[in-house]
This record gives C-alpha cells, structure tokens and sequence, in this order.
C-alpha cells in the first residue's frame, strides 16, 4: 500500500466548500481508479487560514500512475479546486504504508460543527 500526500491551505470561509468539492468530485473520481483503496483529509486551523492535507492509499504505484500520469509526483489539481485554496503544493509525496489499523468510520465533517 502506497499513502499519496498533498497539502494546501485554504480560508476558513472557504474551507466547507473545497471540503464538498473533494467529496462530490475528487471522491468519486478517485473511485474510478483501479487500485485506489481509500482517502482521509486532515486539517489544521492557523491563524487566518486552514491547512488541508489530502492523503490517498492506493494499492501500487502503478495505480498511482494511471491517476497522476507519468510524473507522478506532480500534484493532481483542477482549477475549481485551486480556486478555493490561498496556496498548494506543486508536488506531492508518496510513502510506503508499513502498519495501519481501521477500526472506525470516519464521515465527512466528522471533526467540525
């Protein structure tokens, strides 16, 4: 298993709508990929701004090509979603996942009121 991790910051007034963008688009069309296995999005409140951080887990590197292409370390980013953040990475990082435990389901929002 692969972790894919990309980062971004967004305005707080901004940040519900890129989270519905990443469920209503990035979401399934992550899906369609053979080999994508899941995705969790992790944020943190700075002061005038939240950083976003997109980890994807995908069964091989292959797979990560067919989504990315063939530099796969360059960020995959659509103009709707770039027009919600303030800043984004350019590249991403891609880690070997050697121990993982699932043993809740995380929804959407589940963090935030």
């Amino acid at each position: 298993m692969i972790a894919r991790v990309w980062a971004s910051r967004v305005a707080k007034s901004n940040l519900k709508a890129y989270l519905k963008h990443f469920s209503k688009n990035v979401l399934p069309d992550l899906r369609r990929y053979d080999g994508f296995a899941s995705a969790l999005v992790l944020t943190r409140d700075l002061d005038s701004e939240t950083e976003v951080v997109v980890n994807t887990f995908w069964k091989n590197l292959a797979a990560i090509k067919a989504f990315a292409g063939s530099d796969c370390e360059a960020a995959v980013v659509v103009p709707e979603a770039a027009a919600l953040l303030t800043s984004y990475d350019k590249r991403v990082q891609h880690y070997v996942v050697d121990v993982a435990d699932s043993s809740e389901s995380i929804s959407l929002f589940a963090g935030r009121d």
